[in-house]
């Protein structure tokens, strides 16, 4: 017999076996009807998480809209490394508004012919040429032509452009609608259907006109719209437009200064995630050389072209000019 070995059961052993259920009761426990229980929708939360999915697609799409394209390649604001240069060439491809090559040239035309013939949207030709129209119909003959004086060599010699414009039409389906489309069904059992219309198509005709309403809105000729920077064009401050587009509806401060990585003066009412955005990539050495137009810069062009409606906060605002304070009349002065 082995040692410590006794033909009795231990102690701990019994009180082990006595703690187990028979299996019978085991069986009779799991045999107890559960609560019913009826699941539930909490609409609360399936809003706002449909909201906070559907705003990462349109931030990341938009993003290389408006610091990649625009501000980045179009007007040299800035420069960024390897890095940053990918992901925003990637998130460009993602929003679907042509290559990046295709859309320097258009917008640098559109700035140095703004509202003319040769602009690529000339605003004289209506609000919805201007918005949406100009997409439909064959390029006017001055765009054309000063299309061709535009310089691109920039963009052409960028190797992540030169591949994305060499391979767009296999980058765009992909990045735009085949991973959009397949993340949903896949990840969480969406139909095809539904995943297609509403992640892909909706997704990217919503930064499609987001883009499109920094021509038509923020360009359209009415005479109360704010142009504090240079009343003699028709580019103006719009806050919704600035809402939509993360930053780009300051219009009028862009067309006066376009190579300011801001696309606006920073401080009071103006929304710009995008600057908030190449500051962050900044400062983790992502971007550089952001050029920026110094304040003496700007208060003198206000006072030499601006119409009057430059934002103050009251008495004592730093941008209060002289002429203003001594327009002021006060009444019911304090007694000496």
């Amino acid at each position: 017999m082995a040692p410590n070995v006794t033909s009795s059961p231990t102690e701990v052993l019994c009180t082990a076996e006595s703690t187990l259920p028979a299996s019978n009761e085991v069986r009779s426990e799991e045999e107890k009807p559960t609560l019913k229980y009826r699941r539930e929708i909490v609409w609360p939360n399936v809003v706002m998480h449909i909201y906070l999915n559907s705003a990462a697609l349109y931030g990341g799409g938009i993003l290389g809209i408006t610091a990649g394209v625009h501000r980045l390649w179009s007007h040299r604001a800035y420069r960024a490394t390897w890095q940053l240069r990918l992901i925003l060439m990637l998130l460009h491809t993602l929003a679907f508004q042509t290559s990046a090559h295709e859309w320097v040239r258009n917008h640098r035309v559109h700035h140095k012919h703004s509202d003319t013939d040769a602009d690529p949207h000339n605003v004289r030709r209506g609000f919805f040429f201007t918005h949406y129209g100009w997409m439909l119909v064959r390029k006017h003959p001055a765009v054309k032509e000063k299309g061709k004086q535009i310089d691109c060599s920039d963009i052409d010699a960028d190797p992540f452009l030169v591949f994305q414009k060499r391979y767009y039409i296999i980058l765009m389906p992909i990045l735009c609608f085949l991973i959009p489309t397949a993340v949903p069904v896949y990840l969480w059992g969406e139909t095809w259907t539904n995943a297609y219309h509403i992640a892909a198509v909706l997704r990217q005709v919503v930064t499609l006109h987001m883009t499109l309403i920094t021509n038509s809105i923020t360009h359209w000729p009415d005479t109360w719209r704010k142009r504090p920077y240079d009343k003699n064009i028709y580019p103006s401050e719009n806050f919704m437009v600035s809402l939509l587009t993360l930053g780009e509806g300051w219009h009028n401060f862009h067309h006066v200064f376009p190579w300011d990585y801001k696309t606006a003066e920073i401080g009071g009412n103006r929304i710009n995630p995008t600057t908030r955005f190449i500051d962050w990539c900044a400062r983790i050495g992502w971007a550089y050389d952001l050029k920026t137009v110094p304040m003496s810069v700007v208060k003198r062009r206000i006072e030499r072209t601006g119409d009057g409606t430059h934002e103050i906060w009251g008495w004592g605002d730093k941008d209060m000019t002289m002429r203003d304070k001594d327009l002021v009349e006060v009444i019911n002065k304090e007694a000496m």
